[in-house]
């Protein structure tokens, strides 16, 4: 006679941020969501560090991808640590790539550490500081990829949102390096407009990723925005994107810039933080 499977306890623990809670897979067994204040943050499988479960990591997945040839290493800094599931997804596929990862949140990397731990053996350095802080103690040029994924109170603060903020990016990308970043926004899509005119102030060459209801300003949800100096890979992330378990619709070019027409570049004088999600938009 076939045994019950033991259904996982849900784990939770208080953080910076709020009440941190594992919340077990059912699908999967050793997989879990880290939520944080009710929020979701990460979704991690210990047996899989290939699985993104979430479609705006999926979406930054991508992004990684095809950031270079498949396999070459990369140097790549996370703003925004969480679970640390796409820093396992980029240390898994692309061995031997070098990562600095910045939460300011040393609690919940205590906790991440003791309950889902990852590889000693790859290259995953964590720093419990502001990300914007670290960002500013590394070396010119030093990355491939910067990927800013940083939300309190599940809002981006407002100092990571700035002119001034992308400029220590440049700074810190090497030739050939590109940016992404994780958004939410809904309604009138202000902020979003207002991050589109900051990032193509920054860059030569923009794109976003996100499902066409939250384009439509019908749903809060996520977008991905992605920059580089260099041509971007379109017509692969478009495919990636539309075949995806979520589908979501890439903009780049002209119409990117008449989507983002009239809005203004944010700068430290003028940031505010991401708007707050509605009410039981996590349920």
């Amino acid at each position: 006679m076939a045994r019950n499977r033991r259904t996982p306890e849900l784990r939770t623990t208080p953080v910076a941020g709020g009440l941190a809670a594992l919340v077990p897979d059912t699908d999967r067994p050793r997989a879990w969501t880290l939520t944080v204040g009710g929020a979701p943050q990460s979704h991690v499988d210990l047996d899989d560090p290939g699985c993104l479960d979430f479609a705006y990591q999926r979406r930054l997945g991508h992004v990684i991808d095809l950031a270079a040839p498949p396999g070459r290493p990369l140097r790549a800094v996370h703003l925004g640590g969480g679970a640390l599931t796409l820093a396992r997804y980029l240390a898994h596929t692309r061995p031997r790539s070098t990562q600095q990862v910045a939460e300011v949140d040393a609690a919940l990397t205590a906790l991440v550490r003791a309950e889902l731990p990852w590889d000693r053996g790859w290259r995953i350095k964590v720093k419990n500081a502001d990300a914007r802080q670290v960002l500013g103690t590394l070396p010119d040029s030093w990355a491939d990829l910067v990927i800013a994924d940083v939300f309190s109170g599940a809002r981006t603060p407002a100092h990571l949102t700035t002119a001034e903020f992308l400029a220590e990016v440049r700074r810190v990308l090497g030739p050939g390096g590109g940016y992404a970043a994780n958004l939410t926004d809904g309604g009138p899509l202000t902020f979003l407009r207002s991050q589109i005119a900051t990032v193509r102030g920054a860059f030569a060459h923009t794109a976003l990723a996100a499902e066409p209801a939250v384009l439509r300003g019908k749903r809060f949800g996520n977008i991905v925005l992605y920059a580089a100096d260099h041509a971007l890979p379109i017509p692969e992330l478009v495919r990636r994107v539309a075949t995806d378990p979520q589908p979501a619709r890439v903009e780049h070019g002209s119409a990117l810039a008449d989507f983002a027409a009239g809005a203004s570049v944010t700068t430290d004088a003028t940031a505010t933080m991401s708007p707050p999600p509605p009410p039981h938009a996590f349920r």
